[in-house]
């Protein structure tokens, strides 16, 4: 395996903890072409987030990771299947015009959205993220104009949310919105994860021309807690290849365009 960024180390970590249950240093360190050192330090920072428990030369997967319905800090949920996130982020940037504006939610899919939008395009992005300000400051593009909703700041999620959010959101009727959701529920039914950021949400997919949902193949066949959608008001959904046909086929019949991203080697 090439040598990766220590973001994508630990995504294929917790993947591989998630396949195996356990996994050694050394057996790391020679996939990742990585020094021990690096691996224990990578194994260190995600045991600090909860995300493992290191042992005697090596770790075991913490089962309540796969809690069905989690709400944790972006940054641990920025680190899970970094991969499949970020091909579908290239994917949903192709869709996106010279000219138009945006909505980008806070969801962890969404992050690396801005890093492919073309720097000579003329874009107005609106989103209640801190986290993707933050990385707008990566991304070096001179013609992007960052919108962002006011409220109440969950420190947490590095997200705005509230009532100055929602009043905020009744100025802008976004070209497209960007949107990522805790759970596909089959035969018709979006779910979320915070209660404090959904109502941005739902509104923003009245007010969009065009809806996207940026989710890989674990959102299916989960639940969050909250309603946020049915399919009749989304558009496409930009997924990865282990998506199911069966699943998908449940989207298609409804009229909801299917995109199914390949991974990058």
């Amino acid at each position: 395996m090439e040598k990766l960024y220590s973001i994508e180390r630990k995504s294929e970590i917790l993947k591989l903890l998630e396949q195996n249950g356990r996994i050694g240093v050394n057996e790391l360190s020679t996939l990742f072409h990585s020094s021990r050192e690096t691996i224990r330090r990578d194994l260190r920072d995600l045991e600090e987030k909860g995300l493992l428990k290191r042992t005697h030369g090596g770790a075991v997967f913490e089962s309540k990771f796969l809690s069905a319905t989690p709400e944790f800090p972006v940054g641990v949920r920025e680190i899970h299947r970094f991969k499949e996130k970020n091909a579908i982020c290239k994917s949903a940037a192709a869709f996106i015009k010279n000219g138009e504006s945006i909505f980008v939610d806070n969801s962890s899919t969404c992050l690396y959205l801005i890093q492919y939008i073309p720097v000579e395009f003329q874009i107005t992005l609106i989103t209640n993220s801190i986290k993707l300000l933050l990385e707008s400051l990566e991304s070096d593009h001179p013609n992007l104009m960052i919108v962002c909703l006011g409220g109440f700041f969950n420190a947490s999620n590095l997200s705005i949310y509230g009532t100055i959010s929602q009043k905020n959101v009744a100025d802008f009727y976004p070209n497209k919105s960007f949107m990522s959701c805790a759970g596909i529920n089959l035969p018709d039914q979006l779910t979320d994860s915070s209660i404090l950021e959904v109502d941005t949400k739902r509104s923003m997919i009245e007010r969009s021309q065009e809806v996207f949902i940026l989710a890989d193949h674990t959102k299916f066949d989960r639940s969050g807690p909250y309603f946020l959608s049915d399919y009749s008001s989304i558009d496409y959904l930009i997924t990865d290849q282990k998506a199911s046909s069966d699943q998908l086929a449940m989207l298609e019949n409804v009229g909801v365009q299917v995109v199914r991203t390949q991974l990058s080697q």
